[in-house]
């Protein structure tokens, strides 16, 4: 036996209910990977979506049944072909970059080409509630430079504009989370151009996206249930202006990286997104982050308790771990 693994379940409540259109979350429920070779561990982190057909159980079990082949030292690439994308493949990925960079003493950054980690502008979203509620949630952050507003189809133009008036000079993100239909995103159209939205994430359920072919919208379009790897780009393109890497979604950085460059090809504008989650969880996300127009890696910020050496949040900018805490 080359490794040992460890596969974990943790829960982390949350410092407030967190609310979008398809309910409410009051703890974030994640899977942990631990990959020891030698004397150094390579860890991971992912949470398990049920949107996706996704359960703790089922992705551990994901885990579980390739337990031989990954404690025999199984690779990054071999583990792309043996697990779809989602979130049994992020966690164990995430865990064999960390471990790789500990071994060759190679952090990630440099075997990406990139340059080292840096402080970034990520939204902090203010979640689904009355509009007076949600004015008061954005006033609190009216400083930061990017607001993300979570809205479902029961008036969103007041939400929006609460937290406009409470935050006049942010940039803003929408996200309807497939809650609308083409009638209403239609109608929102003014509306959202007079609140100078930046962004619309996923306004339409993902299976009925084909009302954006041939839709102008005002604003531009993020796809995000609808975009979860590079395969999914040329039905894209046609229906939507941006895309949403999430590694819960691409099954990791190796498949991130590949869906990052090749969306840049076809002219998307990025947006790097995380769900509730830990430190652990959105640091390689990091490595996609500086490459995007918009960040939205705020899920550590709902933790009560996070990682005590992971992300922090000062005046509106993110600031990444040390490098010891994941990929060097």
């Amino acid at each position: 036996m080359l490794r040992e693994l460890s596969i974990t379940q943790r829960s982390f409540p949350l410092v407030a209910p967190f609310r979008i259109a398809r309910g409410v979350k009051y703890a974030a429920d994640v899977v942990t990977v631990e990959l020891r070779q030698a004397d150094r561990i390579g860890r991971g982190e992912s949470v398990p979506y049920a949107r996706y057909g996704e359960s703790v159980a089922s992705v551990i079990d994901a885990m579980e049944a390739l337990r031989a082949e990954l404690v025999a030292g199984m690779g990054r690439d071999e583990l792309q072909a043996r697990l779809p994308a989602g979130a049994a493949r992020n966690a164990l990925d995430a865990a064999m970059w960390d471990l790789e960079s500990q071994l060759s003493s190679v952090p990630v950054w440099v075997q990406l080409g990139r340059p080292p980690r840096s402080t970034l502008v990520s939204a902090i979203t203010v979640g689904i509630d009355t509009p007076q509620r949600m004015g008061q949630a954005a006033s609190r952050i009216a400083g930061a430079g990017l607001i993300k507003i979570k809205v479902d189809a029961d008036d969103p133009a007041a939400r929006i504009e609460a937290v406009r008036r409470a935050a006049p000079f942010a940039h803003l993100i929408v996200d309807p989370n497939e809650s609308w239909n083409i009638e209403l995103l239609r109608d929102m159209q003014p509306m959202l151009e007079r609140a100078g939205v930046d962004l619309l994430e996923q306004p339409l359920p993902a299976d009925a996206d084909d009302a954006l072919l041939g839709f102008f919208s005002r604003i531009p379009i993020c796809a995000d249930e609808a975009c979860h790897v590079t395969a999914d780009l040329p039905r894209l393109r046609d229906r939507y202006q941006a895309v949403n890497i999430k590694l819960d979604k691409t099954g990791g950085l190796t498949e991130a990286w590949r869906l990052l460059r090749a969306a840049r090809v076809d002219g998307f504008k990025i947006m790097v997104g995380c769900m509730v989650c830990s430190s652990l969880g959105i640091t390689p996300a990091l490595e996609i982050a500086r490459e995007a127009e918009f960040i939205d890696l705020d899920g550590p910020l709902w933790l009560q308790d996070d990682y005590p050496d992971g992300v922090s949040l000062q005046g509106g900018f993110l600031l990444p771990p040390l490098p010891a805490f994941w990929g060097g």
